[in-house]
């Protein structure tokens, strides 16, 4: 999923600035406007996609300094300076500084069309050749983040690396503990706004008028105790993500606010009358089926659909089994580190209990397992000697959903050929693949 490409265009003549927009949007070109450098440095934010055109002699910061500051976030941002007759000296520095190209007054529309049409093609190139580098780097990164080699686990990592990079907001559902903050952080790393700040706040766990002061920021005096400015989490996370775990548990009266923030991206502190811009992606987690809770009046609709531009399911660690091995093993070896002890060994007793039980806490509680048999302690554990071993029934069911999901994961998630290597009928293998949730 791609950010679209856009233009920002930076003239403070009331004329000019009107006909290049209005030939850009006739080409089909987005684009926003401003009236002078400082104002477009507002929009040059690390995960910019587009590109510049500016004049040169600007009120306050010049379209010279400009073009520096551009370079100085990203080198391979096309800038297209715009030059008054006579300023060809000033055009051949700016082309030393590394400008893209140069358009002196006047100038024909369609000339400048075709310049930007030029430049956005070199960007989208290096967009796309950036993002596949980034993909290459971080995909084995990702794997040792988010063990698992289910159908389900490999969906989702393939979905985090298709939308990291394009900044869109994410919502993420899934059953308790099974790691809806790993996924939004590895969103967050993964995306060129990775240096930038990365914000978390649960909305369940803050009573409804500490949210709004820690959503929003407040003002001196803004209500009682408020002594002194207090900056909110979306204003920090300007520039980065924004995650909002629970967000089923958000009072309605914040669910305005924050739909207000997604759609127009301004706030105002508690106390103030100023809009403040801000720009950061929202990604929101929850333990319920918000559609369904929209359609009951449990959740705004009009915030859900904002929210729910890209949606990542998590799977339950009941519906994938095959994981637990290795998530085990992982878990040891951190716990063991963690409290200075050697990794104890897992017989084969202890893993055929882990892999029959149910984990409503899922990875959480398995985690939590792993860290009790380093230090010795816990039921599972200690009854491992004695397991209850799981019924035939229980038993052939795993042992048939581990080789249908080994199967279907080496054939690449093709049906008809992991049907034909089981040598299984195909609607056979389609109504178990649908039963054991690999569909």
């Amino acid at each position: 999923m791609k950010t679209p490409l856009q233009v920002l265009l930076v003239e403070d003549d009331p004329n000019v600035r009107l006909g290049c927009e209005q030939a850009m949007q006739l080409a089909g070109i987005p684009v926003v406007v401003a009236v002078s450098a400082e104002e477009a440095e507002k929009h040059l934010l690390p995960d910019f996609a587009g590109i510049v055109v500016t004049d040169m002699r600007l009120p306050g910061i010049s379209g010279m300094d400009l073009l520096r500051k551009v370079r100085a976030l990203d080198p391979d941002l096309p800038v297209i300076i715009i030059t008054g007759h006579g300023d060809v000296t000033l055009a051949v520095e700016a082309m030393r500084n590394g400008a893209y190209d140069f358009m002196q007054k006047p100038f024909s529309t369609g000339d400048l069309v075709e310049v930007v049409g030029r430049a956005l093609e070199k960007r989208a190139l290096v967009l796309e050749v950036e993002a596949l580098r980034r993909r290459l780097d971080h995909r084995d990164d990702l794997e040792a983040r988010l063990i698992g080699r289910s159908p389900q686990m490999q969906k989702v990592r393939r979905l985090i690396l298709d939308v990291a990079d394009a900044g869109v907001d994410v919502l993420i559902y899934g059953e308790t503990g099974t790691g809806k903050e790993m996924v939004a952080r590895c969103l967050h790393d993964l995306s060129r706004a990775g240096q930038e700040n990365y914000v978390a706040i649960n909305c369940g766990g803050m009573a409804d008028n500490l949210l709004d002061s820690e959503l929003f920021g407040h003002e001196p005096g803004a209500f009682t105790g408020a002594q002194k400015r207090r900056i909110g989490k979306i204003e920090y996370a300007s520039g980065g993500t924004l995650f909002l775990d629970e967000v089923e548990s958000m009072p309605m009266n914040m669910q305005i606010k924050l739909l207000r923030v997604l759609q127009e991206r301004v706030i105002e502190r508690l106390g103030s009358n100023q809009q403040l811009p801000v720009s950061c992606r929202v990604v929101a987690a929850s333990k319920e089926d918000l559609k369904a809770w929209s359609e009951q009046g449990k959740f705004r609709a009009d915030l859900y659909y904002r929210l729910n531009v890209v949606r990542i399911e998590l799977p339950p660690l009941r519906e994938r089994r095959e994981d637990i091995p290795a998530l085990y093993d992982a878990f040891l070896l951190q716990a063991a580190k963690r409290y200075n002890r050697p990794p104890p060994a897992l017989p084969p007793q202890l893993l055929q209990r882990l892999m029959a039980q149910d984990w409503p806490g899922n990875i959480r509680e398995l985690k939590n397992v792993a860290e009790c048999h380093v230090l010795g302690i816990g039921s599972v554990v200690a009854n491992a000697e004695p397991a209850v071993k799981p019924s035939l029934a229980e038993a052939v069911e795993n042992y048939e959903r581990l080789l249908i999901s080994d199967e279907f994961s080496r054939q690449g998630g093709n049906i008809q050929r992991t049907a034909e290597a089981l040598k299984a009928a195909r609607t056979t293998l389609h109504d178990k693949l649908k039963k054991y949730g690999l569909l």
